[in-house]
Order: structure tokens, then sequence, then C-alpha cells
């Protein structure tokens, strides 16, 4: 009985201590409005913002932009998650074709998303297609790279061992490398994800009409902050809920890693 009670009290005070900053954050940003020290116009309180994303939901219009916008971002990055995995496992095992590929690589990788809007228009014209490609580019480049950095990560020796016991390759690769670079690989893919979500607007300024990105840069042309600050945290908190679920999958696939979690 006790035992259980002190666990109880336990997962009590995680979550205070993991809600507790935030909800500081959102009560000192409400006094600072209530006492006159923050203008609406510039910074709309927690409960202005509160109230108009119940207005926009009971409206309708916030469940068409999210839906619109949280298809864009799994289907940009899909295309990402199965071409930045496919790639970045072949570069990872042959050097040949990362010497080929080396130099793209990196001077493609800087680029940011949105430079490539222009070209995106010409070679898609300004329909979905140059939307979900630009949320492509976004989360490609993280999902390649730490997926080649993750195979190139296993260890030597086991290399050695598989040499001297004669392993077939497709074995070892299946065997050896890959669970041994899925803890870069799933990395890899929370990152790609959350830049998916970070290109959503870049994505949705090419002539879209509906969307999280194009609710915000609306709201942005008609001084709506609130509606700006709306869009800004519906995007957040979705990609807290996909990373969750993308943290509960790493959990399954990598059961054996033990990390440390801090003092």
């Amino acid at each position: 009985m006790a035992y259980g009670t002190n666990q109880r009290l336990q997962k009590i005070k995680h979550l205070l201590q993991y809600l507790g900053l935030s909800v500081a954050i959102l009560a000192i940003w409400q006094a600072l409005f209530q006492l006159g020290y923050i203008k609406p116009i510039i910074l709309p309180p927690p409960s202005q913002v509160a109230l108009t994303f119940c207005d926009l939901l009971k409206s309708g219009a916030m469940a068409k932009h999210v839906g619109i916008s949280v298809l864009r971002v799994l289907e940009g990055f899909g295309i990402a998650a199965v071409l930045g995995l496919s790639f970045g496992i072949a570069i990872g095992l042959s050097r040949t074709l990362d010497r080929l590929t080396d130099l793209i690589i990196q001077v493609i990788k800087p680029i940011p998303p949105i430079a490539w809007i222009p070209l995106a228009i010409l070679w898609f014209g300004i329909g979905e297609q140059s939307k979900v490609y630009i949320i492509f580019l976004g989360a490609f480049f993280p999902i390649i790279i730490n997926t080649i950095d993750g195979i190139r990560q296993t260890d030597h020796k086991f290399v050695e061992v598989a040499r001297i016991l004669e392993v077939p390759r497709r074995k070892f690769v299946r065997q050896v490398v890959i669970p041994g670079a899925l803890p870069a690989i799933m990395t890899g893919i929370r990152v790609g994800l959350m830049v998916a979500w970070m290109c959503v607007v870049a994505a949705e300024l090419i002539a879209a009409s509906s969307g999280i990105g194009y609710l915000i840069m609306d709201a942005r042309q008609l001084s709506q902050s609130d509606v700006v600050l709306v869009g800004m945290i519906t995007i957040g908190v979705i990609g807290k809920l996909m990373d969750s679920v993308i943290k509960r999958l790493e959990k399954r696939l990598i059961g054996w890693k033990v990390s440390f979690a801090g003092d």
C-alpha cells in the first residue's frame, strides 16, 4: 500500500516538474498584461489566445487548417524518410558511393528550404507538389546525415569479428550494422520531423489558401497577433505529439539502449 502511494506521489511530482515551468511562464505573461506592462496588439495575453483558439475551433477553421498542414507534413516527411534512410544506408555501407555523393550533399545541405521556393514554383507550379517538395527538402538532410553517421559509428571490433567468422555481408548489415545505427537513425527521424514542421510556414507561402502557415501569414497581414500565436502554438503542440509517437516507437525498437537521463 505504501509502495503504491509513493509511486503515485512520484508520478505527481514528475508531472508538476514537467508542467511547472510552462504554467509559471503563462502566469507571469498574464500578470504582466494585467499590470499594463504588455500591450495586447504586441503580445496578447494567454486568456485572449485561448479564446481565439476556441473561436477558431468552433468555426471549424482550425480543424481545416490543421488537417491540411498535417497531410502536407506527412507526405513530405514520409518521402524524406524513405529516401533518406535508403540513400543513407547505401552511402554508409559504400566508400565509393560516399565519395561520389559527399560533395553534392555537403553543398546542398546548408541551403535553406525557403531558398528553393522560386525553383519549386517553376518545377511544380503553385499546387500541392511544390509545398510537399519544400517540406521534403527540410526533412531529408537530417535523416540522411544521421543515418550515414550512425552506420559509420559501428564498432570496429564487430567488423573484425564478422570478417574472422566470415559472416555473410547481408546478415552482418541486418543484424549488427542497422541495429547499432538505430539510435542515430531515430534521432535523424525526430529532427527531420521537427524541421518538416518548421518548413510548413515556408511551404504555405506558395499561393496557399489553407494550412496553419497560411493562417499565420494571413493573420500577420491583418495584425491579428492572437491568431498568429494560436497558429504557432498549434504547430508546436502537434509537433510535440508526433515526436512523442516516434519516441514510443524508438523505445520499442531500441529496448536494449540504456540512456543517461541525468542526475
